[in-house]
């Protein structure tokens, strides 16, 4: 099984407070834990962006049909503003937000870039008024429409220097700090790719605020015809009329999908729920989730979830931690629960999702972290024995759920 990497130091831990007495310390999962300051005020300073874009102390993560670049599974690799030039142009910021929109053209493909954040670690270099620190930009490169042949050439011209383009949908080998600016930036390319039609009128859409937004601009230039020697210029052509213009909804934001998932104990705190898919590998088990439906609490969903898919009741449910999770967009939120006295009861029959559900003991839980956790694809630690139980590794919030339980969570100092 390949090392594990650590995880995101929380914020503030070594800070004594009322809050930490009391419910300890907090929990930072994997995905969490960015060193960048997002500065989300500062997106829609097109001085500010143009000044960051062409600072010497600049990273841009470049991302290939969503496959960042590398120069291995545990090392992001960063181009500079002149790697990227030759796509995205002298000045993308130049215009205002409003001009943009004036100019819009369906035609044009404007390469997706979006800025993630300040790091204040790197005092030394950028600096606009109070803010310091280097700045970050994602870039979509992925070949397409007018772009084709510039973002080919940028694709080509990492290669060799010897960096290469991950792929797959896991990359749980990176450094915490480095794996959660990958969420970010994987996050949201995804987003804007997602979402290139308005879901009002059906029409392009185009990204503002430093790729944060999606607007639905009222008229196209795409239309234009010219005449040569005309004096009097030719008009855009008004688009079809659109709700998301009027109000407070005239903009489309980024999503983010809540998703439960939960580390279930019994009435007796002696066992922990645990359940399996059919593709998972033999013997390999995990915490249950689900998503939040609209016009439900948490911890509703945990409950419902739970006994959809296992026909357990639940009674009292805390939140433990949360985790973000970029495939494409879910914020995972971590709970503790506990059954309600008769209701351990395992039912498959309302929910199909689950090949198998059990109860197990804390003791083979806690040997199981020790020696049976891995990813999907990966083999299990040094010592498993075959036929032992097998659970997530120490970047799933899974995980830090059965560590808590199997830690003490639910010992003198319960927070349940």
């Amino acid at each position: 099984m390949p090392s594990q990497p650590d995880l995101p130091e929380p914020a503030h831990s070594d800070l004594d407070s009322m809050l930490s007495r009391k419910f300890g310390k907090e929990v930072a999962n994997y995905f969490a834990g960015s060193p960048l300051n997002r500065v989300a005020f500062l997106r829609s300073d097109h001085p500010f962006l143009s000044a960051a874009l062409k600072h010497p102390s600049t990273s841009f993560l470049l991302l290939n049909n969503l496959a960042p670049l590398a120069h291995d599974p545990s090392k992001l690799a960063y181009a500079s503003y002149k790697d990227v030039h030759s796509l995205i142009g002298d000045a993308p910021y130049a215009k205002s937000e409003d001009e943009m929109i004036s100019d819009y053209n369906s035609t044009i493909t404007i390469p997706q870039l979006v800025f993630l954040g300040l790091d204040e670690r790197q005092k030394e270099g950028f600096e606009w008024t109070i803010y310091k620190g280097s700045p970050y930009f994602a870039l979509d490169v992925t070949p397409k429409g007018s772009i084709e042949d510039n973002a080919t050439s940028v694709i080509r011209e990492m290669e060799s220097r010897g960096l290469k383009f991950l792929e797959g949908r896991m990359h749980m080998s990176l450094p915490a700090s480095s794996a959660a600016i990958f969420a970010q930036a994987r996050a949201l390319l995804d987003w804007n790719a997602r979402n290139p039609f308005c879901g009002q009128c059906g029409q392009p859409t185009f990204s503002i605020q430093a790729g944060m937004k999606r607007t639905c601009p009222p008229k196209d230039m795409a239309s234009l015809t010219t005449s040569i020697g005309s004096a009097t210029p030719a008009q855009p052509s008004d688009r079809p009329s659109c709700a998301t213009r009027k109000g407070v909804s005239n903009l489309s934001f980024p999503r983010t999908d809540p998703t439960i998932i939960v580390a279930v104990v019994s009435s007796d705190a002696r066992r922990v729920l645990i359940g399996r898919q059919k593709r998972w590998p033999p013997h390999w088990y995990s915490t249950l989730a689900g998503f939040v439906e609209p016009a439900e609490s948490v911890e509703e969903a945990v409950r419902r979830e739970v006994w959809e898919e296992s026909g357990v009741s639940l009674g009292r449910v805390v939140i433990h931690s949360t985790q973000p999770w970029p495939y494409p967009a879910n914020l995972m939120i971590g709970a503790i629960a506990q059954t309600i006295p008769g209701g351990e009861e395992i039912m498959l029959k309302h929910d199909p999702e689950l090949e198998d559900a059990k109860w197990v003991e804390l003791d083979e839980v806690r040997e199981a972290l020790r020696v049976g956790t891995s990813g999907l694809g990966e083999g299990p630690g040094e010592g498993y024995k075959e036929g032992g139980l097998r659970l997530p590794p120490g970047t799933a919030i899974a995980n830090q759920l059965l560590t808590a339980v199997v830690g003490g969570f639910l010992g003198a100092d319960s927070k349940i």
